[in-house]
């Protein structure tokens, strides 16, 4: 949006024609993908230098299904974190009475996961990957 602002502004010194509507769109577009840039540029940054966390303990996960979309939460209640995947694992069972032991890798910030791996709680045995 801010490239799109900045060819419109670009146009607009090209064929010297500047109009108010022209004006409105290139500050609601520069705005508007400022504040996108600046909401993702931190975890931008975290994913192009491969800068990963990886968050380990006890998980629930919960399947839900909504309309055509499906995708498995992974809360993790020694950490009060919860992540999301689209992919579900083939597991026998879900929900809270089903504890698993897992690792997910995040960004450094947690706010985009990458991949997750999932152990029994008692053997740590690896039970599903996401590779």
């Amino acid at each position: 949006m801010v490239l799109m602002a900045v060819g419109m502004c670009f146009l607009m010194y090209l064929e010297k024609e500047v109009t108010l509507k022209n004006i409105a769109i290139t500050v609601i577009g520069l705005l508007i993908g400022g504040l996108l840039l600046m909401m993702t540029l931190p975890s931008l940054k975290h994913m192009l230098l491969k800068e990963y966390d990886v968050v380990k303990g006890n998980c629930v996960i919960d399947v839900s299904s909504e309309g055509r979309t499906a995708d498995a939460t992974f809360r993790m209640p020694d950490t009060d974190d919860v992540f999301s995947f689209n992919d579900i694992p083939e597991l026998d069972a879900y929900g809270k009475a089903i504890p698993y032991y897992c690792e997910v890798t995040v960004s450094k910030d947690h706010m985009f996961e990458i991949d997750y791996k999932i152990f029994d709680v008692e053997t740590r045995e690896l039970l599903q990957s996401s590779d």
